[in-house]
Formats: structure tokens, C-alpha cells, sequence
């Protein structure tokens, strides 16, 4: 069935009601991603589970990806989104590297960017379903921020997306300190990742680490965490909950 239009001119225009749709729900997903400021400069964490539904279909999707030569955006929610996103920054920095300057874009204008992006998207009710989080070293300035599908934004020493927001932000609160060694943040995020492993349904024990230093970036090959699920609570977990079946 169609739908009648008038365009400006006053004329009327036959266009197909599936023209106005708009993504109701996300299809393919990633779950959380975690960042911290250390030392040196930012690490950021996400598993490479990629999830049909509630199904866990894809064991090797790769959500952290380099912007520039300053930046690294990690990705929790919608995969063909984040594609989208990613064409957005790739045009983004081909047009700011045409200007042969000198000049490059930080991560601070990457994130600004990205902010006005997902609001503009999300006024007109078709919001890209992201989160997203930006990390960066430029100038010897550490930054990481992280914004929302409906472009909510801020800053912070640690930032985490999905169930990351919940599980793994008060372990952080507790042992994130400013001067932490490579090896110390390293710890600390696979420390968060476990947790997320054990709790939410979607991630899985594959994990990819990035850094960004003043030197410049590094994505780590993905590898997998050591589990353990002998805890007595896995082993009965309706005990001591009532009303469970």
C-alpha cells in the first residue's frame, strides 16, 4: 500500500510506507566496553561476542577501532551502527587530513563530534544504537569520555558502557588509581570483564585490549580470560532466593 506526499512544490509524490521506517530494536549486538586513564595514557576493553537476539551467533567481532592518530572508539550495541559510525569518522578524518596542515584531530574533537552526531540522529527519531567510548592521548593530554544513543556525554578517569555501567563501575571506583602501571590497568579490566563474564548472558570470555599512549596506538590481538565456575553460587543459585522456582 501507498502513501500519498506533497512535496514543497505542491505536487503529490507516491512513496512506500516502508520510506518513513525507522530501526525499532537492534538485530546483531556487543555488549560492554570498559576504558581507563592509567600512566601513560588509556586502555580500553571489550569481549567479541556478537549476539543474534539473545542468541550469541558471532565469536570474533572487533568493536574497538582507531580514529585518526590520536584516538581509539570502542562500541557496545548495534554492529551495522557502529559501521555506520565508523564511515562518518573515516570522511571525518579524510577531510581534516586534505588541509595537509600539520594538524590532526584529537580525541576531544572526535568525541564533540560524535556527541552532535548521535543528538542530531536521536532528534530525528532515528538514533544510531550505540554507546560509544572515545579514548585518546594528544599533547601529552590523557582524555576519555564516553557518550550515548540519545547523546548524553561526559568525561571521567574510567567509563564503562551496558551492564559495564553496572557491575564493573563500582570496582573501578574502588581500585582505579591515577598512577596505575600497564600491568596494574591490564588487571583491573580483565578484573572488570570477568565479572561481566558471569553476570551478563551476552559477553564471553574472548577479550581485546587497546591502548593509546603519546607514542601512538596499539589493538591487541584477542585472547581468552581463565574461568572458573565451581562457586557454590553457580552451583545452586535459586538458594537463599525467594519466590525462585
Amino acid at each position: 500500500m501507498e502513501n500519498m506526499f506533497v512535496n514543497p512544490s505542491g505536487e503529490c509524490d507516491s512513496k512506500s510506507a516502508a520510506d518513513s521506517e525507522r530501526t525499532l530494536y537492534p538485530y546483531v549486538t556487543g555488549t560492554s566496553v570498559v576504558a581507563v586513564k592509567y600512566k601513560d595514557g588509556i586502555l580500553m576493553a571489550s569481549d567479541t561476542g556478537g549476539s543474534y537476539g539473545s542468541t550469541l551467533r558471532y565469536k570474533s567481532v572487533e568493536r574497538m577501532k582507531a580514529i585518526g592518530k590520536h584516538s581509539v572508539l570502542g562500541a557496545s550495541g548495534e554492529i551495522s551502527d557502529f559501521q555506520e559510525i565508523l564511515r562518518y569518522l573515516d570522511e571525518l578524518i579524510l577531510y581534516d587530513n586534505m588541509w595537509d596542515d600539520g594538524n590532526s584531530l584529537g580525541p576531544k574533537e572526535v568525541h564533540n563530534y560524535l556527541n552532535r552526531v548521535m543528538y542530531n540522529r536521536r532528534n530525528k527519531f532515528n538514533p544510531l544504537w550505540n554507546s560509544l567510548v572515545l579514548g585518546g592521548m594528544k599533547n601529552g593530554q590523557k582524555y576519555l569520555g564516553m557518550v550515548s544513543m540519545i547523546g548524553v556525554h561526559f568525561e571521567d578517569n574510567h567509563v564503562a558502557t551496558g551492564f559495564g555501567n553496572h557491575l564493573a563501575r563500582p570496582i573501578l571506583r574502588d581500585e582505579w588509581h591515577e598512577d596505575m602501571s600497564f600491568e596494574e590497568a591490564v588487571k583491573l579490566l580483565e578484573k572488570c570483564m570477568l565479572v561481566l563474564l558471569y553476570r551478563d548472558r551476552s559477553a564471553i570470555n574472548k577479550i581485546q585490549i587497546a591502548q593509546v599512549t603519546e607514542a601512538g596506538f596499539k589493538i591487541f590481538q584477542p585472547y581468552a580470560l581463565k574461568t572458573f565456575w565451581g562457586f557454590s553460587a553457580f552451583e545452586n543459585p535459586s538458594k537463599g532466593a525467594v519466590g525462585t522456582w
